[in-house]
């Protein structure tokens, strides 16, 4: 377990109750949790979009979502708010948490 482990599980807890993560999904909540850190409140659905890409490369690299958010349909670009909401639902706890 390390740093971002703890971030991660924050992510997930701030998923509203119909979100579906992917099976064996920790690497790629890992990864979120790096979203977190980096851009925080400001980040987009598109950035959800590029990390998932990341991690989804190395579990089936011929998933048809696999381009660019822009050429997404609107329905699959719909997946990825409820993620970035809940990042920065965690921006905003840890914030809450760091100004206390």
């Amino acid at each position: 377990m390390t740093y971002l482990d703890p971030l991660a599980a924050l992510i997930r807890s701030c998923l509203p109750p119909d979100a579906k993560p992917p099976a064996d999904s920790d690497d790629l909540f890992r990864i979120y949790a790096v979203l977190l850190k980096a851009k925080g409140e400001q980040v987009t659905d598109e950035d959800v979009h590029d990390a998932w890409s990341a991690w989804m490369q190395s579990v089936d690299s011929t998933h048809e979502a696999l381009i660019p958010f822009g050429d997404l349909d609107p329905e699959t670009r719909a997946f990825d708010a409820p993620y970035a909401e809940a990042i920065r639902a965690a921006a905003r706890h840890t914030r809450r948490i760091s100004d206390q």
